[in-house]
Order: C-alpha cells, then sequence, then structure tokens
C-alpha cells in the first residue's frame, strides 16, 4: 500500500506538472486543445485532466486569435480503489492445525525470508556443491551438516559486520557506489577479491590494491579489532 501511495503522488506530481505547461500553452482553434488534451491525458495513471473553460483572446505580440484553457486534475478513484484491493490483499495457505491468528500466520510466513535467504546462499555455483559426488547418504548428511556450519560462521561474520558499522555511524560503498551499513559479506569477500602478493626480482608489491579497497581494509583495521575477514 506504500508502494502504491507513492505511485499516486508521482503521478500527481507529474499531472501538476502537465497542468502548468497547458495553462500557459496558447492555441490556435478548439480543435487543437482538443487533440493536445488527449495526447497529455494518456500520460496520467491514476488521475484525469479535466478541461474547464477555453477563453478566446489576442496575442499581443502576433495580434492573432488564440485560445487559452483553463484545466484541473483529478483522482481517479475506480481505478485508484481497484488498485488499492490487488496491493492490500493476498492469501497465505498454511496445513498447520492450530489456531493461529492473521498476524501470526503473516510473522510466520515472512520469517521463513532468512531461511531460504541461507539455503540460495549454499546453493550458489561458487560453493561447486553440485560439482561433488556422494556416493553414502552418510557422506550427503556430513556435507550438509559442514554446509549448514559454514553457513552459521557466514551469518555471524556478517552480522558482526553490520552491527559495527551501525554503531560507529559509518558504512562502505556497495555494488552501485553508494554508501550502505548493511553490506553482505558476500560482497566483501568480492572487494578483497584480485589482490595478490607478487615478487619481482626480490621485490614484493602488492597488486590490484585500488583506492576503494584500500579505504575498506583501513575500515576493517579499525573497527573490527578481533575480527579478521580473510578471502583468496
Amino acid at each position: 500500500m506504500k508502494q502504491l501511495e507513492k505511485k499516486i503522488l508521482k503521478d500527481a506530481e507529474k499531472a501538476n506538472s502537465l497542468l502548468s505547461s497547458l495553462s500557459k500553452k496558447k492555441y490556435e482553434n478548439r480543435t487543437e486543445i482538443k487533440t493536445v488534451f488527449e495526447c497529455e491525458q494518456k500520460k496520467l495513471k491514476y488521475h484525469d485532466l479535466v478541461l474547464k473553460d477555453v477563453t478566446k483572446t489576442t496575442d499581443k505580440k502576433t495580434k492573432n486569435t488564440v485560445y487559452k484553457a483553463t484545466i484541473f486534475f483529478e483522482q481517479k478513484s475506480p481505478k485508484i480503489g481497484e488498485e488499492k484491493k490487488k496491493a492490500g490483499r493476498f492469501i497465505l495457505a498454511t496445513n498447520v492445525l492450530k489456531n493461529l491468528s492473521s498476524s501470526e500466520i503473516l510473522t510466520a510466513y515472512k520469517g521463513q525470508q532468512s531461511c531460504e535467504r541461507g539455503f540460495r546462499f549454499l546453493k550458489d555455483p561458487l560453493f561447486f556443491a553440485d560439482s561433488v559426488f556422494l556416493k553414502y547418504p552418510s557422506r550427503i548428511e556430513t556435507m550438509a551438516m559442514l554446509m549448514g556450519l559454514s553457513l552459521l560462521v557466514y551469518n555471524i561474520g556478517q552480522r558482526q559486520l553490520r552491527a559495527n558499522l551501525k554503531q560507529n555511524n559509518t558504512g562502505v560503498k556497495n555494488q552501485l557506489g553508494k554508501v550502505t551499513d548493511k553490506p553482505t559479506l558476500r560482497w566483501i569477500f568480492q572487494c578483497f577479491q584480485g589482490i595478490h602478493l607478487v615478487v619481482l626480482n626480490g621485490v614484493k608489491q602488492i597488486v590490484n590494491l585500488t583506492d576503494s579497497r584500500v579505504e575498506t581494509l583501513n575500515y576493517f583495521s579499525k573497527y573490527c579489532q578481533k575480527y579478521y575477514i580473510l578471502s583468496g
């Protein structure tokens, strides 16, 4: 519903802009007013442009007869009502035979997202889990246990990272270059990916250490005193 309200507000701003431009415009005849009016109306989804009056006047510069339109806009109440019905209702079905309220079912449903997000993480191609062949069920159980523990360690590290960022009121740049205090630990790993220590003629050099990576490294050395994230 909040997203729908934002769309309606944005559409109202567009309607107000059209209203301002159409009201200032001078037309040669009434047919032109109708044509322009119908064309501009198609740009709006949740509002209607209403032609209130047409005034005949004389252009001061050209001395020609021109027409000016008085326009206002109003909401499409039936259209918005239909959109609210779609946006404000959905169905949740469960086979749990308990006297659960609607809010409890909704809370339990939303709580599944964190688990599903974790298993999606384990299924990532970077883990190469699908390329490992295990012959015995006991080995499959062992691998599942190891992957579960890996996910646990990953989530603990990510939680600690976000807690430190929030505590110090700072953040790191995400994939879009915007500062965030809720980065994924996988993104932090990717930030350090490709950094290598190269020895040429006895001289040690670090390659691929960009300014943004140096900034991130400085953050971790300053705020994450006892937590060291190693990737490579």
